[in-house]
């Protein structure tokens, strides 16, 4: 019997020792981790996965922050930071630690809205439209026309240097292609 509660005794406290898995950490839209930069480099491909994994290469880096073309010059910037710095909100930027990858979150529970999206083609109409992270005019615009199906919002900087944000309303359901530069929704 001795040797019974001993075993049971043994396993409970392994079963207690082993550390709890954390969540997987996940990178943030709209937040900048100001400080603590070593490195900063152009990126070319404007995507803000590319500079996740910029950072997951180099052994000095424990976070990153990525900003949109035309924040900073007309190119996107992948900021490297040698520790992890408390995140502040700002719409310039997407940002995590080290081993996040990109999932850039949606705010609310908005699951119409597909980040970092194109749907390319099918456009009737488009426009310059306000820089913002979500696309809110742009999809505002779309909700309010009948023979809007579709809505596409690109952020500024990604049609050339200089370029404005575009919204692009669509007649045509197209299908879905990763494309850091947009922000896309179907409404009907």
């Amino acid at each position: 019997m001795r040797t019974f509660h001993w075993v049971m005794w043994t396993a409970l406290i392994a079963v207690l020792a082993v550390p709890a898995t954390p969540a997987p950490a996940r990178a943030q839209a709209g937040y900048d981790r100001p400080g603590g930069d070593y490195a900063s480099v152009v990126e070319r491909t404007g995507d803000p996965a590319a500079c996740a994994a910029r950072c997951d290469r180099d052994a000095r880096c424990r976070a990153w922050s990525f900003s949109y073309p035309g924040v900073i010059g007309t190119n996107a910037v992948c900021w490297l930071k040698n520790r992890v710095v408390a995140r502040a909100e700002n719409a310039c930027c997407i940002s995590g630690v080290k081993g996040a990858g990109v999932i850039e979150q949606r705010r609310g529970r908005d699951r119409a809205v597909e980040i970092g999206i194109d749907r390319l083609g099918g456009d009737y109409r488009q426009f310059d439209t306000p820089s913002e992270p979500s696309g809110a005019a742009c999809k505002a615009a779309c909700e309010g026309e009948a023979r809007c199906r579709i809505w596409t919002y690109v952020r500024p900087g990604y049609l050339g240097p200089g370029a404005s944000a575009r919204c692009y309303l669509k007649d045509q359901l197209r299908p879905p292609r990763r494309r850091p530069c947009c922000v896309s929704g179907v409404v009907r």
